[in-house]
């Protein structure tokens, strides 16, 4: 046989064990409590969780962008004594150059003074003398002489009713 159901009066189906009184509200009440504690503290612990995560990425990042600045540091002061280094060496360039030139006059002026022999002279004084730029050089073109260059329709093809001997190419 099968137990009936019944309803009973204000919803509330009776629990085995526990009598339908009034006290029934107020354990319903603290499990309500109970249960909101809980899900609050659970809530707390997540957030935390997430926070602690989230922050560890900011610190690494943190300290991943202190090694940046501080590679860039370096990086900037090992520019400035690589261009320092450069001036200075400019700088000794340019006097072993003012020294070299000094040196070359009182040869001459020594040679002209003390010597006898012309063409040791005549080599000093030429040493001395700042050649000229070769006037006779042309300055550099990117077309050909003549009507027929590299870049011409017919360069290359040979007509017919012409009997030119083999030439190279033109470059």
């Amino acid at each position: 046989m099968r137990p009936r159901i019944t309803r009973h009066p204000g919803g509330q189906v009776p629990v085995p064990g526990i009598q339908n009184h009034k006290g029934n509200d107020v354990y319903e009440s603290n499990i309500d409590w109970i249960l909101a504690l809980a899900c609050g503290l659970a809530g707390i612990g997540i957030g935390a969780l997430g926070y602690h995560l989230l922050n560890a990425n900011v610190a690494r990042n943190q300290k991943v962008r202190q090694r940046l600045a501080e590679t860039e540091l370096e990086l900037n002061q090992v520019k400035d004594s690589l261009n320092d280094h450069f001036v200075r060496a400019a700088d000794l360039v340019a006097s072993i150059q003012r020294q070299s030139r000094e040196l070359e006059q009182q040869l001459a002026l020594g040679a002209d003074q003390l010597g006898q022999d012309q063409q040791v002279k005549r080599r000093l004084h030429s040493e001395n003398e700042e050649p000229e730029p070769d006037e006779a050089l042309d300055t550099p073109r990117d077309y050909a002489d003549g009507g027929r260059g590299t870049l011409s329709e017919d360069f290359g093809l040979q007509r017919g009713d012409e009997q030119n001997p083999a030439q190279p190419p033109r470059y």
